[in-house]
């Protein structure tokens, strides 16, 4: 591991939902600040600062990662996903993002980004989530609006509209 300086700012490049990105970090920088203040990527919230309430919730390289105990210099090189890389377009929401209107699944919407992008990274490896499947996922979440209810619905929703014999029969 390439060792720091601590009054010096390093070099951070990495894809951010696609695109490449570059910045310059100090050693303690958390990434989630990284993101939201050096890249303008604000859809990632920090709530707790522990890793506990789950709205910093990123993919790093394919994992699920909180953001805000993950370092800026340790994402060099890596493949990030964050809420922003869900809609396929800025004036089109994604499938799931579109279940979450449709099922009222957000109010304050704090927690959403991170939630929307556990959801995401579950249904690509498992398409038929059962509902235990869900709840089991949104353990690692806090929501203080919803009662969660509406967040199961919307999840089931868009795994029913994304499972591959819906994808089928909307291609044809």
């Amino acid at each position: 591991m390439t060792r720091l300086r601590a009054d010096q700012r390093h070099p951070v490049r990495f894809t951010l939902n696609g695109k490449s990105v570059q910045g310059e970090a100090e050693p303690r920088m958390l990434l989630s600040d990284f993101l939201r203040h050096q890249l303008g990527a604000t859809g990632t919230h920090v709530g707790c600062e522990h890793g506990v309430c789950g709205a910093c919730t990123i993919v790093v390289d394919g994992m699920l990662t909180r953001s805000c105990l993950t370092l800026a210099a340790q994402v060099d090189g890596c493949e990030l996903k964050t809420v922003e890389g869900l809609a396929p377009s800025a004036d089109r929401l994604g499938v799931l993002q579109q279940a979450f209107r449709r099922r009222h699944a957000l109010q304050c919407g704090f927690c959403t980004a991170g939630i929307l992008i556990s959801l995401d990274h579950y249904l690509a490896k498992n398409p038929s989530p059962t509902e235990a499947e869900i709840r089991d996922l949104l353990s690692g979440h806090i929501c203080r609006c919803t009662g969660y209810t509406p967040i199961i619905q919307a999840a089931l929703e868009a795994a029913a509209e994304l499972a591959p014999s819906n994808k089928e029969t909307s291609d044809a």
